[in-house]
């Protein structure tokens, strides 16, 4: 998005104005104040206003809503849309003084981060009661789950995983025989390239020492750079979830798919026979933690229901669709349940974590790592 310099003032003018409401406490003026918090007045306040509408890019936030419906006796509906959409959607009904959508849940990070909480699109809120069991750096924006996407491989061909670190994708015996899912259409790939540059060059530069007795020497501006573009020139196959996880877990290939792909896939095993396992001990990770916040409308009519939502979303019972399929609740408390199907559980800590504090940087290089992987992609 091209912006004037003016735009720019602009939206710094309205993050400063929505940063005295989110410090206050404050979504509006019917909103209750955080100081004088209590569950039991917050649901007797969204009683009161209009029902709401939550967009999320589950399926299973449909039933969250009707369960959410039931137990407080608040109006609520959701619908199934993807990061991108969400993004479009709050920007146009902000626009339009018209909002449809009054809780987002799991939209495009970058987005929020860079546009969407800056201009007042949405705000954050943390509930006061269970701030505590949230980790510091989930709470603003909060953080309802984080999604796992991991090295994924088919157990049906390999009795372990194939490779314990990442450079042995760029080799040969890889080229056209890896997956992940498009990032031209969830950028959230190029997202997680940016994340890696930013944060770990030095563990990519580590890991190619460690797999080939010598330092990396590359012409690209970083380790991370020269990963992607190697990486790249192996040709991944670039499709949706559905295709990039049945491209690994297909049962009786003779030569499947190596992939990168959500933990949340993992339930295919049992429904569709899927051969899916998880790589550990992957240098220098196993995986990464996409966050999903849950953000409410700036111009919401409702803005206690919202907050009443976001808090349900925050329980165990609100949650529990989520972490059935390896989504990683924001509340310290909430683990996975034991017959979650990819046992990520045990491998948390060889997953990079996303910093949301420089996503804003995320979207600003998104179309740079996208060009560049288009540069070097080599069929």
């Amino acid at each position: 998005m091209i912006q004037t310099w003016q735009t720019k003032k602009r939206w710094w003018q309205v993050a400063a104005s929505s940063l005295a409401l989110i410090l206050s406490g404050m979504l509006g003026s019917a909103t209750l104040a955080d100081e004088a918090f209590s569950v039991d007045a917050l649901v007797e306040a969204a009683k009161k206003e209009p029902p709401i509408t939550i967009y999320a890019v589950t399926g299973k936030i449909v039933d969250t809503a009707q369960a959410f419906t039931a137990k407080y006796g608040v109006q609520a509906s959701a619908k199934k849309v993807n990061e991108a959409t969400q993004v479009e959607l709050m920007i146009r009904e902000n626009r339009a003084g018209n909002i449809v959508g009054d809780v987002s849940v799991a939209i495009d990070v970058a987005a929020a981060m860079g546009e969407l909480l800056p201009e007042g699109i949405v705000t954050s809120w943390t509930p006061p009661d269970i701030e505590s069991d949230i980790p510091e750096k989930l709470r603003n924006p909060l953080v309802v789950v984080s999604d796992a996407h991991v090295w994924t491989y088919n157990t049906e061909k390999y009795n372990e995983c194939p490779i314990d670190n990442i450079w042995q994708l760029t080799e040969p015996q890889w080229k056209g025989k890896l997956a992940m899912l498009d990032l031209f259409d969830k950028p959230l790939y190029a997202d997680w390239f940016n994340q890696i540059e930013m944060h770990h060059d030095a563990d990519i530069a580590k890991a190619y020492q460690d797999l080939y007795g010598k330092k990396l020497e590359t012409s690209e501006r970083s380790a991370t750079a020269a990963w992607v573009k190697a990486f790249a020139e192996n040709a991944p196959l670039l499709s949706d979830s559905s295709t990039v996880a049945e491209a690994a877990g297909a049962p009786g290939q003779a030569d499947p798919f190596f992939v990168i792909t959500s933990t949340a896939k993992y339930r295919d095993n049992e429904a569709k026979g899927l051969k899916l396992g998880l790589c550990s001990g992957v240098q220098p990770f196993s995986g990464f933690l996409y966050p999903g916040f849950g953000l409410i409308a700036g111009q919401t009519k409702s803005p206690n229901a919202a907050r009443l939502f976001v808090r349900y979303l925050m329980t165990e019972e609100g949650v529990a669709p989520q972490t059935a399929d390896g989504k990683i609740s924001g509340n310290a408390k909430i683990g996975l349940p034991g017959d979650e199907p990819s046992g990520v559980a045990n491998h948390l800590n060889e997953l990079m974590a996303f910093d949301a504090a420089t996503a804003a940087a995320d979207l600003e290089k998104r179309e740079g790592w996208q060009d560049f992987w288009r540069v070097n992609y080599k069929k």
